[in-house]
């Protein structure tokens, strides 16, 4: 097997992974908690640094994220609301940045209403970074679709960062699932949401 199929051994991912298509919500303590980081470089200085919000793709990258100037909020089996009360939390606190990253779908439906309730949270000033989800043994869906649709509908508020694409026939970027990351995979997807930088401070848009 080579270094990049590598398999993770990590709880979380695989907790996630029993519960992840359950037809009934998969228990908390299955999920495991959110894993949050500190942005550990200054790419908006003067700033705030870019906020990333995920599930559980996100837990292998959430260090790499910390890295490259992002801070993170990622946890197993997260629904989009779940996503957006994260988001309400931040901006009650006075603490949205410009740029917030939302890699959400794997564990549940993207909806156009989803999407629309993000927006409105941000206001129009700030700008939304949609990561592509792919579905259970990879490839794309309808929830691809959704995303797409809303970054065509919305092109100067929301930034496409098509993993999909980016990741088609890339096994080795994957566990057996299709959805959850090697050590190749956590890599290529922090490049992806790190070519997001460029619009991290207020008033830069696509």
């Amino acid at each position: 097997m080579g270094a990049g199929r590598t398999l993770v051994p990590i709880a979380a991912l695989a907790a996630v992974g029993t519960a992840l298509f359950l037809t009934a919500p998969p228990a908390p303590a299955a999920c495991g908690g959110v894993e949050k980081a500190r942005a550990r470089k200054r790419v908006n200085p003067g700033g705030r640094a870019p906020l990333a919000i995920g599930d559980s793709v996100m837990l292998l990258a959430v260090p790499r994220l910390a890295r490259i100037g992002f801070k993170v909020n990622a946890q197993g089996c997260r629904q989009w609301s779940q996503g957006e009360r994260v988001l309400r939390s931040y901006k009650r606190a006075g603490k949205l940045p410009h740029l917030v990253v939302i890699g959400l779908g794997a564990d549940g439906a993207v909806t156009s209403r989803n999407v629309r309730h993000t927006l409105h949270i941000l206001g129009p000033k700030r700008l939304l970074g949609l990561i592509v989800p792919r579905e259970l043994g990879g490839g794309s869906s309808h929830d691809a679709d959704v995303v797409r649709r809303a970054a065509r509908s919305h092109r100067r508020r929301i930034l496409l960062l098509d993993w999909v694409r980016l990741s088609k026939r890339r096994r080795g970027w994957f566990q057996p699932d299709g959805i959850h990351l090697t050590y190749a995979g956590a890599s290529a997807y922090t490049k992806l949401i790190g070519s997001s930088r460029r619009y991290a401070a207020a008033g830069e848009l696509p």
